[in-house]
């Protein structure tokens, strides 16, 4: 062990998908993390499909969907999708709220990984966290490496390591929820050429008959879903496929590893039949867990992605990429100095209200799930119900996470003006002129700093923001066609609309220089 400590400003625990982007911010923000992977290489288990929901277009705020798509299966909205076992079909709303990234989570690692090389980063592959020791100023790691145990010092430690995250554990945080005795197993396997029908990729099973792909089907035993791999991962073999099954109070022994002969009993169970596979080239059983850690900050250390929260049914890939796009700026900007006064405690107060989002609307998918009249009953309405346009919106965006609204407002009392409707928002992606060509706001944030958009023909706004010319893009742009959504917009460094005004109020900057000092400290 060291005599003395190496010392550093932040650690992250875990490289997957995650701790890759929450590296990649705090790079974009000034500050270069140690990555702390105990694995020697990305792991090569297909145990990711892609990314669902509102992180397709945050990637785009990024300049990481154009690599991102180039190995990818499929990119961009989908006709439709399920919510649990009912089909949700867009073709009544025009166009999709939800987007899909088809991509093996091992080339999400890689692509996430040469964004974060070409910015400085790295990962310290091979060095696992052991134990953490607080300070007032920091916080003490052991970690164990190829060359023995070794002791390291940051000023920050954030915990980007899994479901059973260790420096979660080591941090006392709880960890509530509930655990369901649903059982899920799920097969990577090869299937006979012969059950293959040309044209749909279905599987035509002796005694069955032709069995639908690519979405849930609910039987009198339980659930299954069956899908080509090709249809996710480019380099797959055309006979192989994804076979998972559902079923209640399975008595199987959960400590054991999974068999392939366990899949093939459980597929007999469910479906009533059999369905020959063999060459499994990836088995697990998942059981229905829900849970959210009780805070996302705990002095200087910090949790996202699965160490803040599982799902159970999905979604944990979108949320914890949001989680570091929101986090990594404001713990760039702390690290930096002079960030404004509770910036970094903003984190859990924004994105823990997301993490309950989730884990209500996957335990509702859950509930709708069951076998009982009651769950009978509950997709008997919620089918009738999503007839209708509305409902069946606010399901999909409920689906993406693009229903979330950070609070902007700071606590404004009550009767006050409500905030202008992108106030909290994604920052819709216009495509501005800015007297020197044309540019999508989407191209404007890459660089993961606040700018500020002013549309009125005298500049008022940019005129009272003219303090924060430095650590803040203030641009007094235009549209090509068209009149623009607001007066003006602050779009914080994560693309989120900060402050909003009009269009046409009388005082177009009011209220700027609150939000200006709320979000990127004092001017100068």
């Amino acid at each position: 062990m060291t005599a003395q400590p190496e010392t550093t400003r932040v650690v992250i625990a875990g490289a997957g998908p995650t701790g890759l982007m929450l590296a990649i911010e705090l790079c974009l923000g000034g500050v270069t993390p140690v990555v702390l992977e105990q694995l020697p290489q990305v792991s090569e288990i297909p145990k990711g499909n892609g990314m669902i929901g509102h992180i397709v277009r945050v990637l785009d705020y990024r300049g990481l969907l154009e690599p991102l798509r180039a190995g990818a299966t499929y990119t961009g909205p989908v006709p439709s999708f399920f919510f649990g076992p009912l089909g949700l079909d867009f073709a009544p709303l025009g166009a999709s709220p939800l987007d899909v990234l088809a991509l093996p989570q091992r080339e999400i690692e890689r692509k996430l990984g040469e964004r974060l090389a070409e910015l400085g980063g790295s990962v310290t592959r091979g060095h696992e966290l052991t134990g953490l020791a607080r300070r007032d100023d920091g916080v003490v790691l052991t970690v164990t490496g190829p060359a023995g145990e070794y002791r390291l010092t940051t000023s920050y430690l954030v915990g980007c390591d899994g479901a059973h995250s260790l420096v979660r554990k080591l941090a006392g945080i709880g960890f509530p929820g509930v655990t369901s005795d649903n059982v899920a197993r799920i097969g990577r396997v090869r299937v006979p050429a012969g059950l293959i029908v040309d044209d749909t990729r279905e599987l035509d099973v002796p005694g069955v008959g032709r069995l639908p792909i690519m979405r849930p089907v609910r039987t009198e035993r339980g659930m299954y879903t069956l899908g080509p791999e090709a249809s996710l991962d480019k380099t797959a073999p055309p006979d192989g496929y994804i076979v998972s099954t559902h079923e209640e109070a399975s008595s199987a022994d959960l400590t054991a590893p999974m068999t392939l002969d366990e899949l093939r009993a459980s597929v007999r169970r469910v479906l009533g039949a059999d369905l020959p596979m063999t060459d499994a080239a990836w088995l697990t059983r998942v059981t229905g867990n829900s849970r959210q850690a009780e805070r996302y900050r705990d002095g200087r250390i910090l949790l996202a992605g699965d160490a803040a929260h599982v799902f159970g049914l999905g979604g944990s890939l979108n949320g914890g990429l949001l989680d570091a796009v929101n986090l990594g700026w404001k713990l760039a900007a702390e690290l930096r100095g002079g960030a404004p006064a509770g910036l970094l405690d903003s984190y859990h107060a924004e994105r823990y209200p997301a993490g309950q989002r989730m884990l209500m609307q996957t335990r509702a998918q859950r509930a709708l799930s069951g076998a009982d009249e009651y769950a009978v009953a509950a997709r008997e309405l919620v089918g009738e119900l999503l007839r209708f346009r509305e409902p069946l919106r606010h399901l999909a965006e409920l689906i993406a996470g693009s229903d979330v609204r950070y609070d902007m407002t700071g606590g404004q009392p009550a009767g006050a003006v409500p905030p202008h409707p992108l106030t909290g928002v994604l920052a819709p992606d216009l495509r501005l002129d800015t007297g020197h060509g044309t540019a999508r706001v989407a191209e404007l944030v890459r660089a993961a700093r606040p700018v500020l958009l002013d549309f009125t023909p005298a500049g008022r706004v940019a005129a009272a923001a003219a303090g924060w010319d430095g650590p803040v893009t203030i641009l007094m742009t235009g549209l090509p066609a068209g009149t623009p959504p607001a007066d003006g917009l602050l779009i914080r460094p994560d693309g989120y609309v900060a402050w909003a005004a009009g269009p046409g109020a009388a005082d177009p900057a009011a209220g700027v220089t609150d939000a200006l000092r709320t979000w990127c400290g004092a001017p100068g």
